[in-house]
C-alpha cells in the first residue's frame, strides 16, 4: 500500500452494519481521514451509541433498520435518498454467522442470510442511483468471506457461504456495469476476525478464548482484528486504488495461500 495518507475530505461513507466490528472500524478510519460517515444498525439505540462514539473522530450519523424487514429497508432507502444523496462511498458490512450442519438448516436460517443479501442489493441500487443522478464517481466495498472460497470442517456454513459467494459475484457484475460511471466495486474476503458476530453461537465470555484456538489456523499465527480489515477496505475505497475494480481481496492471515 502507498505511504501517502488516505484523504477522504469532502466524501461521505455509508456503512451498512457500521455499529460494531469491521463496519465500525471502517467508519472510524474514514472519519480519521477527513470524511463523514453514516452507520446503520438494527436499532436506533445501537445506531445512536455508535454515532456518538464515532463523533469523537468526525461527523457521524446513525440510522436504524432491521435489514430482514422489507418495510424497514424501504424506509432506509428513502432516508438515504432524501438526506444522504451526497454519498460517494458505500460499505456493505452487516452480517450474521451461525455455523450449522447442512442437514440441520431450517428455512428460517437460509432466509436470514438471503435477506441480508437482498438488503445489500437494493441499498446499493439506491446509493448508486443517487451517485449517477449527480454524475458523481464513487467506490463500493462488500465484506465477503473466506468461507465463500473454502469450506472449513470445524465451521459448517453452507447457507452463509452460499450467500457470501453471491455477494462476491454481485461485486464483479456491478464492477462491469458501473465502470462507465466511474464507480468502482470491490470486495474483501476475511478469515476469522475478532468481532461480535461470534456471539451468535459462542457465549460472550468465551469468545476470546474460543477464537484463540483459531490462531494457528492462519499461517501468520493469529486471528484478525477489525482494524486489519478496515485498513484494506479504506484503501480500496480511496483514490489510491482507482484502477482496481471487480476484485475480491483475501484478508485472511494467509489461509487461502495454504495450511501450516
Amino acid at each position: 500500500m502507498s505511504s501517502t495518507p488516505l484523504d477522504f475530505s469532502g466524501q461521505k461513507v455509508v456503512v451498512i452494519g457500521g455499529t460494531s466490528g469491521m463496519g465500525y472500524a471502517v467508519a472510524r478510519h474514514v472519519l480519521d481521514a477527513g470524511g463523514t460517515a453514516v452507520v446503520t444498525g438494527r436499532t436506533q439505540a445501537n445506531a445512536d451509541e455508535a454515532a456518538a462514539a464515532l463523533s469523537t473522530h468526525g461527523n457521524a450519523v446513525g440510522l436504524a433498520a432491521d435489514l430482514t424487514d422489507p418495510a424497514a429497508l424501504d424506509r432506509l432507502r428513502t432516508v438515504l435518498t432524501e438526506d444522504h444523496a451526497d454519498t460517494t462511498l458505500l460499505v456493505n458490512a452487516a452480517g450474521v454467522f451461525a455455523p450449522k450442519p447442512f442437514l440441520e438448516h431450517t428455512p428460517a436460517d437460509y432466509d436470514r442470510y438471503q435477506a441480508i443479501n437482498r438488503a445489500f442489493f437494493f441499498l446499493t441500487q439506491t446509493v448508486v442511483a443517487n451517485m449517477t443522478e449527480r454524475g458523481a464517481k464513487g467506490s463500493i466495498v462488500n465484506i465477503g468471506s473466506m468461507w465463500a472460497h473454502q469450506a472449513i470442517a470445524a465451521t459448517p456454513s453452507s447457507a452463509y457461504s452460499m450467500a457470501k459467494a453471491g455477494l462476491h459475484s454481485l461485486t464483479q457484475h456491478l464492477a462491469m456495469e458501473l465502470a462507465s460511471h466511474g464507480i468502482r466495486v470491490n470486495a474483501v474476503a476475511p478469515a476469522v476476525v475478532r468481532t461480535p458476530i461470534y456471539e451468535e453461537f459462542i457465549p460472550k465470555a468465551d469468545v476470546d478464548s474460543t477464537l484463540d484456538g483459531f490462531n494457528d489456523f492462519h499461517p501468520l499465527g493469529r486471528t484478525g482484528t477489525p482494524d486489519d480489515i478496515a485498513a484494506t477496505v479504506t484503501f480500496l475505497l480511496s483514490d489510491q486504488t482507482d484502477w482496481v475494480t471487480g476484485a475480491v481481496w483475501d484478508i485472511d492471515g494467509g489461509v487461502m495461500a495454504g495450511r501450516n
